[in-house]
């Protein structure tokens, strides 16, 4: 049966099919996007980090970008706001990380984001967004960069399609757009329209969704309704890597294989710690899959205790002792297949630095303060 969409091309990259990994903090590390591949293929990104921290050498944020030896495509996503650092930044994770396609994060709502002037607030100025943009693909070389936004700050400032046009004009290799406002956060309905106007916009990059996407069949129709070449997925593989084994199937035209047994999740989260114990160490590693453990077990009929333990618990032996309590046996609850993961927070003011929406032609970069971030949003 042929492909429902062709491949998506980002640059020299394509992508078949056309799924992106969204980078979510703390989650798409290497361990995370290793797992994921295994069921299907996409462009796996990974945790944005900050431009600052990459031209000051901060140790924390290389160790965040590191890259398994067996990615086969290496997926940057970078947060800044000041020309210059963006420019050497990327200069930096191109020669000294080694890396296949750069995403540039203008999406972030996080206050700590936000109010000195960066992620989803710098479309609000635009000659300082496309500056920034313009120094990243400069620095980039041949790499592809790439630009994940939000529609805008609140339903009174939009500004996606104005930062959408002014990425492709600074020659970016795609846009995405998360179809809520920033102060929407994750509340509400995610507005596909909007993906269909920046589409219908911007028409010389591919153009790419994201937001509400829990099942393989939500992908497809996003593409069917909105035209868009491509879609980021989110929240809707957090605890359920296999959704990437179902867009597989479901892009193909071909059936979609029925959800995994708890049996078979059992299985992934013991995988999923044996991986992160290996890169992190084993008692980091379990630190990091506790969050994960709740996602994996949503919807189960798991008593309180259990889910605490898991939540607590710091080796894989004590992880193997509180999975053998589970049963196995058990189907996975359909009424749980579209149960809301990860962020759900919102309506909320955005903040934004004092004056910030005074001189929307503004150029010169804030506050080095909206460059100190790490990892995050």
């Amino acid at each position: 049966m042929a492909p429902l969409f062709p491949p998506l091309q980002i640059g020299p990259l394509s992508a078949d099919p056309p799924v992106v990994l969204a980078p979510m903090a703390g989650v798409t590390n290497a361990p995370f996007r290793a797992l994921c591949r295994r069921f299907g293929a996409a462009l796996y990104v990974s945790e944005m980090v900050g431009a600052r921290a990459v031209v000051e050498g901060n140790e924390r944020t290389f160790h965040i970008a590191r890259f398994a030896d067996d990615e086969p495509v290496r997926s940057i996503q970078l947060y800044g706001t000041d020309p210059a650092v963006m420019g050497e930044a990327v200069r930096r994770v191109r020669d000294q990380v080694g890396v296949d396609h750069i995403d540039l994060n203008f999406g972030c709502p996080a206050r700590k984001i936000t109010r000195h002037g960066g992620g989803s607030a710098l479309p609000l100025r635009p000659r300082l967004f496309g500056a920034v943009v313009a120094a990243a693909v400069d620095g980039a070389g041949d790499i592809p960069v790439t630009v994940k936004m939000r529609v805008g700050l609140d339903d009174e400032h939009r500004t996606w399609l104005v930062a959408g046009k002014l990425a492709q004009e600074a020659g970016a290799a795609a846009v995405a757009v998360h179809a809520r406002t920033a102060e929407q956060l994750y509340s509400g309905v995610a507005d596909w329209s909007t993906i269909t106007q920046l589409k219908e916009t911007v028409t010389t990059i591919p153009v790419l969704g994201n937001g509400d996407i829990w099942e393989a069949a939500d992908a497809v129709e996003m593409m069917r309704v909105t035209g868009c070449d491509g879609v980021v997925i989110g929240r809707g593989c957090l605890g359920r890597p296999w959704l990437f084994r179902d867009l597989v199937a479901a892009f193909a035209g071909e059936p979609v294989p029925a959800p995994p047994s708890l049996g078979d999740i059992i299985e992934m989260v013991r995988t999923h710690g044996e991986m992160l114990a290996e890169w992190f160490g084993e008692e980091s590693g379990m630190r990091e899959l506790r969050k994960h453990t709740g996602w994996y077990l949503q919807g189960f009929p798991v008593g309180r205790p259990l889910r605490a333990a898991l939540r607590s618990m710091s080796s894989l032996a004590e992880l193997d002792a509180l999975l053998g309590e589970l049963d196995p046996h058990l189907p996975f609850p359909r009424s749980a297949m579209r149960m809301q993961r990860g962020h759900t927070t919102g309506p909320r003011p955005v903040k934004l630095p004092e004056g910030w929406l005074d001189d929307p032609d503004a150029l010169e970069p804030p506050s080095r303060l909206a460059d100190l971030a790490v990892s995050g949003g």
